[in-house]
């Protein structure tokens, strides 16, 4: 490491909360697929600011949207309109086959928008305040206090301990176990349709269409999140497209901003208009022009690249590859994942793994202390995935040894 790497690192660990077990590399730019560092080195990303980059570093057209947003009006609060928030709402229910937005700065906060919607839903139904939640183990929805409270991982909650109240937890892809969950106090059902940080696990189509038949029987919200597994990371602009169940409302970030903070959560028109009213629930920075000129642009970009389809594609080849991998190593149980979102198991810690692949030019992260997750920018190329396979092969070998 060099002295001036060394000396950025010393001055962030004097200046910043320590919150974060960073890795120990300064980034600097980014270009295409890859990052580069202070020094200059570069770096093949298969991580992309965690599923945030999907059109990749330096993207000209959407660098210049937002160069041209920046000189006309960066914020002005929701007390007024403005035209990006009124473009990117058309653009991301024509996608979505939604019919309310919301317009957050995070996914966390999107999350907190859906948990007030469900509760006001039901509120107004019968004046109650003790409804109750379903939510998933291994589930992440983010790290406030109310998407923490149905994060299903109590590592993650308990020094932060009340939650929020009146959440249950329940198995992904096991509908018995959210059935028995249920009680007349039941407002919603929420989950990631395909779990991130809890292992790369995609919700099943029985599971879907079983979970949202409840739904409709007992009149509760089923609540998709989609902030990471959504924005066409499974070849569907979001995961629950490919099994046709809608939900009731979903929420979104990471991708839909690309790079530039934004998130939403959306909800079918019954539920928009017997939920939240004026005054419920608000934000200072939420769908300002800015981020709202920034999700105009990658959702546009995503129609004139046609990445759906090339996701498609290049994830069943990277799939392939993972594939591949696993069955040369005895070390790896399996590989889980749809698309562009893919997780190796091992049967031991893959910290060594990944910072031997760091040296070697290649970012990855964990899901979990035992599993590697992929979540490349989503304009990669065959080649990409050649290169990133033919690292993580020789990383695995230096860590694990041969079978």
């Amino acid at each position: 490491m060099s002295q001036k790497m060394q000396q950025y690192i010393d001055e962030a660990e004097q200046a910043l909360l320590h919150t974060y077990n960073r890795y120990q590399v300064v980034f600097e730019k980014g270009d295409g697929v890859y990052l580069y560092d202070v020094d200059g080195r570069r770096y093949l990303d298969f991580v992309a600011g965690i599923a945030v980059f999907a059109l990749g570093y330096h993207n000209e057209e959407y660098n210049d949207a937002l160069k041209v947003q920046i000189d006309k009006i960066i914020h002005t609060s929701n007390y007024y309109y403005n035209v990006p928030a009124v473009e990117a709402a058309k653009r991301l229910k024509a996608v979505s086959g939604m019919d309310r937005v919301f317009f957050t700065n995070s996914g966390a906060e999107a999350v907190e928008g859906a948990i007030k919607t469900a509760r006001k839903y039901a509120y107004l139904k019968d004046g109650r305040t003790d409804h109750e939640i379903i939510a998933m183990h291994h589930s992440f929805h983010g790290r406030t206090m109310g998407a923490l409270s149905v994060t299903g991982n109590p590592h993650y909650r308990e020094a932060f301990e009340p939650m929020i109240g009146n959440i249950r937890f329940a198995d992904l892809n096991d509908f018995d176990s959210v059935a028995k969950q249920v009680t007349d106090k039941t407002c919603a059902i929420i989950f990631e349709t395909v779990q991130g940080e809890g292992g790369i696990y995609p919700a099943t189509e029985d599971f879907m269409k079983k979970v949202r038949a409840l739904c409709d029987e007992r009149d509760i919200l089923m609540i998709l999140d989609e902030i990471q597994c959504g924005m066409g990371r499974t070849g569907e602009m979001f995961a629950w497209q490919r099994m046709g169940v809608r939900p009731d409302v979903m929420t979104v970030a990471k991708a839909l901003g690309c790079g530039v903070p934004v998130g939403a959560f959306l909800m079918t028109e019954k539920v928009g208009a017997n939920s939240l009213k004026a005054g419920d629930h608000g934000t200072t920075y939420g769908g300002n022009p800015l981020a709202c000129a920034a999700a105009c642009k990658v959702l546009e970009l995503y129609d004139k690249l046609d990445l759906l389809e090339h996701v498609k594609k290049i994830g069943g080849y990277l799939q392939d590859c993972l594939d591949s991998v696993a069955a040369e190593f005895d070390c790896i149980e399996t590989r889980r994942g749809v698309g562009l979102m893919q997780g190796l198991v091992f049967d031991r810690p893959v910290g060594d793994i990944i910072t031997r692949a760091m040296d070697k030019g290649l970012v990855l992260i964990n899901a979990g202390t035992n599993i590697i997750r992929f979540v490349p920018p989503l304009v990669i190329d065959r080649q990409n995935v050649d290169d990133m396979t033919a690292i993580l092969r020789e990383s695995i070998r230096e860590v694990c040894g041969g079978r």
